[in-house]
C-alpha cells in the first residue's frame, strides 16, 4: 500500500541513496569529490547550480543524511536574516547538547540580497554552519564574492530523456512509495514521451505520471493510458524551460545571435523558435535581431536594417503569431547575407576618442556663422563646400579637432557592398594625398 496517497509521487520518489539517484555521472561517479562527500559524509561548504528537478535538494538530504548531521532548510524565497539567526541559534544549541553539526541548506539562495547572504557568514567560516545553497542561478550573478569563495561550486546539469525514462519506470515498479500496486497499462512509447515532455526535469515527469495514473480510464480492474489522455495531460504541461530573467534567456539570446553572425540560417532559426516557444516576447526578439543587422551586417548589406525594421513593425502591426513570420524571414535573410561588424567596430574606437580626449574645439572652418558676431570671429572661414568641389570631394580637408589629426575608424571588409564602398574610400584617399603633395 502506497504509505501516503495524499503525498506528490515527486516527493515519494525522492531518491533515498545513491543507487536511486539518476543523472549527474559527471559529478557522482565512482572517486568524484561529490560522491565522496555523500558515501563519507564528509562535509564542505557548496553551491548546487543546475536546473530544475536535476536533484539540488536530494543530494543536499543524502550528504546531511551520510554525514550525520542537523539539517536546516530554509527557502530564500519566504525567509530572510530573521530566519538565518533562528538557524544559527539552533545549531549552537545542538551542538552544545548533542554535539553534531547542523548543515543550513538555502533553496533558492540567489534570492538572497547581499545583506543577507552575509548574515551566515561569519557562523560558516568559524564552524557553527555548514551550508549548501541550491539554486537555478549563475551564481557568478547572483551571489556575492565573499560567499562564493567559502563554497564549492557543483553544476547540475538537465536529465536526458534515456535518464528520466529509469526514474519513470522505478516509479512504476515501486510498491512502498510508488505506484507499484497500482495496475497502470503503460505502454514504453508512451513513457519516452513524458521523459522527452518533462524538458530534463526529473519532478516535472513524476507529476505527468501522478495526473496521468489518477486520470487513466478503469477497464477490467486495469488502469489504461490512452494516447488521447496523454495528449491531454502533456500539452497542458507547460512550454519548454525557460526564464525572461535568468541564464536561460542570455544563452539563447547569444546563440540567436551568433547564429546569425555565423551565417548559419537553420539554427538561427531554431533559436528563435526555442525562445518563442519558451515563452520570450516576441517584440523584444524583434528589437534584438535590428541590433544584429546593424552589428554584424551593417554596409556589406544595408538591406538587412531596413528587413528587420521592417519585420519589427510588421510584428507590432499584426502580433503573435503572424508577425513572428516576418521576424524569420529577417533572420534568415540576415544569417545569409555577407557580413561586417566595421561600423561596429568603427563606432567603438570613435566612441573611445570621444570619451577619452574630452571636449576638443570644432575647428573654425567647419562651426556654424549665423550672425555677423560669429562672421567676424571667423566662424566658418575658410569652408569647401563640397558640391562646389570636383566630384562633390573637397581633397584634403580635414574635419576633426586639429589635435587629432585624422584617424581612420572605418575599415571597410572585402565582402558585400563594403568592396565598393573601400573601393571608393580608397580613392578619396588618394586624391587627399595628391592634394597634400602639391600643397607640399
Amino acid at each position: 500500500m502506497i504509505a501516503d496517497p495524499f503525498q506528490p509521487l515527486a516527493d515519494r520518489m525522492r531518491p533515498q541513496g545513491l543507487d536511486e539517484f539518476y543523472g549527474q555521472s559527471h559529478l557522482l561517479a565512482a572517486n568524484k569529490p561529490l560522491r565522496l562527500s555523500v558515501e563519507t559524509g564528509r562535509l564542505h561548504s557548496m553551491i548546487f547550480w543546475g536546473p530544475p528537478g536535476t536533484g539540488k535538494t536530494t543530494l543536499a538530504r543524502m550528504i546531511a543524511r551520510c554525514a550525520d548531521v542537523h539539517m536546516i532548510e530554509i527557502s530564500a524565497v519566504m525567509a530572510g536574516v530573521k530566519e538565518v539567526r533562528t538557524a544559527v541559534d539552533q545549531a549552537k544549541k545542538i551542538r552544545q547538547k548533542e554535539n553534531r553539526g547542523t548543515l543550513l541548506f538555502v533553496d533558492e539562495v540567489h534570492r538572497f540580497n547581499k545583506s543577507q547572504q552575509d548574515a551566515f557568514l561569519h557562523s560558516v567560516e568559524d564552524g557553527t554552519l555548514m551550508f549548501i545553497g541550491a539554486t537555478t542561478e549563475n551564481p557568478s550573478f547572483e551571489l556575492n564574492n565573499a560567499l562564493l569563495s567559502r563554497a564549492r561550486v557543483y553544476v547540475l546539469k538537465s536529465l536526458q530523456p534515456e535518464e528520466i525514462v529509469q526514474v519513470l519506470k522505478r516509479a512504476l515498479h515501486d510498491r512502498d512509495r510508488g505506484l507499484g500496486e497500482l495496475p497502470l497499462d503503460i505502454e514504453e512509447p508512451q513513457i519516452e514521451r513524458i521523459a522527452i515532455a518533462a524538458d530534463g526535469d526529473a519532478r516535472r515527469s513524476l507529476n505527468f505520471l501522478d495526473i496521468v495514473a489518477d486520470l487513466a480510464e478503469k477497464e477490467g480492474g486495469r488502469n489504461v493510458v490512452s494516447d488521447a489522455l496523454l495528449d491531454e495531460v502533456l500539452s497542458g504541461g507547460g512550454t519548454r524551460r525557460f526564464d525572461n530573467k535568468g541564464e536561460a534567456f542570455y544563452d539563447q539570446i547569444s546563440a540567436l545571435h551568433k547564429s546569425v553572425r555565423g551565417s548559419s540560417p537553420d539554427a538561427a532559426l531554431y533559436w528563435f523558435c526555442r525562445m518563442l516557444d519558451g515563452g520570450c516576447d516576441p517584440l523584444y526578439l524583434a528589437r534584438r535581431v535590428v541590433r544584429i543587422a546593424s552589428e554584424d551586417i551593417g554596409n556589406a548589406d544595408p538591406r538587412a536594417l531596413q528587413m528587420a525594421l521592417n519585420a519589427w513593425d510588421v510584428q507590432q502591426r499584426l502580433g503573435s503569431p503572424e508577425g513572428e513570420l516576418a521576424v524569420a524571414q529577417a533572420l534568415v535573410y540576415m544569417a545569409s547575407a555577407a557580413k561586417s561588424n566595421a561600423v561596429y567596430m568603427a563606432y567603438k574606437a570613435a566612441m573611445s576618442d570621444a570619451k577619452k580626449l574630452g571636449s576638443l574645439e570644432v575647428p573654425m572652418h567647419i562651426r556654424n556663422a549665423p550672425t555677423s558676431l560669429m562672421k567676424n570671429l571667423d566662424y566658418g572661414k575658410g569652408y569647401r563646400y563640397a558640391h562646389d568641389e570636383p566630384e562633390a570631394y573637397a581633397a584634403g580637408e580635414n574635419y576633426f579637432p586639429e589635435e587629432m589629426g585624422n584617424p581612420v575608424y572605418y575599415q571597410p571588409v572585402a565582402r558585400g557592398l563594403e568592396i565598393k564602398i573601400g573601393e571608393k574610400l580608397k580613392h578619396l584617399h588618394r586624391l587627399d594625398r595628391n592634394q597634400k603633395s602639391q600643397q607640399s
